[in-house]
């Protein structure tokens, strides 16, 4: 008997190698294939639609008719971008959106920041359907008409308070759906101890909560900031027409025949509207990364 079950586990212990090789060198090739696929990809999806925008905003107008990936015959980034910049209100439209994205990404941050402090410290049923509420604007599309009409009833149509009130609107449930998870992760002794001291409860956000939530705030400031930037549509029914914004500006040239057909100069636009905000992911990456790598974890 002592043989037998030693041969029959030698026999297993054979199998078992061979569908280990087996199912390692399929997993083995895949491995191979991955890095691969995944670098194809980049290049398709990403790598050569950067590409037309670089190299057919340094193209002249005749070469940049049919946009490809070919290389211009003499670069024309100085002459473009000069173009573009007297023609496309550049300053005005770069002042135009500053003027409505940092009011409303500091106004979103601090009012959702504060919201997600109670909700992630209240546990009663009210205040979890107050957060299921609060976050369902992330599924449900705002109404444009419905703002449309109510900014008119309330006299904020096409004024800058008006967007900066719609834009915190759409994007408070993203600041909440980010923040709350991350503050219920904070120790409730930390904030109890402070309010021993005598702390009130802002005090007790500002001086405990608040720089605990740098890495996520960073993370939330980035998307809400890209959201904000590049936003045509809303901003073509509140304000369009009586403020310059650089999504609006181009929209209109480009509508009105001034670049029709200029790929080169609409291209040449679009990388001075995103310098901006490629600065600003340039400078702010590591707390955005450490923002959602800390998120992930906890």
């Amino acid at each position: 008997m002592t043989a037998q079950t030693a041969h029959l586990s030698t026999r297993t212990g054979t199998r078992t190698r061979t569908v280990r090789r087996a199912t390692g060198g399929r997993t083995g090739g895949w491995r191979r294939v991955q890095p691969v696929a995944a670098v194809l990809a980049v290049v398709v999806l990403i790598g050569m639609p950067l590409w037309i925008v670089v190299v057919t905003a340094g193209k002249t107008q005749a070469e940049a008719l049919n946009p490809n990936l070919s290389l211009p015959t003499t670069w024309q980034y100085l002459e473009n971008f000069s173009a573009v910049w007297d023609q496309g209100r550049v300053p005005a439209g770069f002042f135009g959106s500053l003027l409505i994205m940092v009011p409303a990404v500091i106004g979103v941050l601090v009012l959702g920041s504060l919201a997600s402090w109670v909700l992630a410290r209240r546990t009663t049923r009210g205040y979890a359907v107050l957060y299921a509420l609060a976050i369902s604007g992330i599924v449900l599309p705002p109404a444009v008409v419905t703002i449309v009409l109510l900014l008119r009833q309330l006299g904020l149509a096409g004024t800058a308070v008006g967007m900066i009130g719609v834009y915190m609107g759409m994007y408070m449930s993203t600041v909440i759906f980010f923040v709350t998870g991350f503050v219920r992760t904070i120790p409730h002794e930390l904030e109890e101890a402070a309010r021993v001291d005598g702390a009130g409860p802002l005090r007790v956000f500002g001086t405990i909560i608040l720089p605990l939530l740098v890495p996520v705030l960073s993370t939330a400031t980035i998307l809400i900031c890209l959201y904000v930037w590049n936003d045509v549509f809303y901003a073509f029914f509140v304000v369009g027409g009586r403020l310059d914004t650089l999504p609006l500006n181009l929209f209109q040239v480009a509508s009105a025949g001034l670049y029709l057909d200029n790929w080169h100069l609409i291209f040449a636009y679009v990388i001075l509207m995103s310098l901006p905000l490629l600065v600003v992911f340039v400078v702010a990456q590591r707390k955005i990364i450490s923002g959602i790598t800390s998120g992930a974890v906890k």
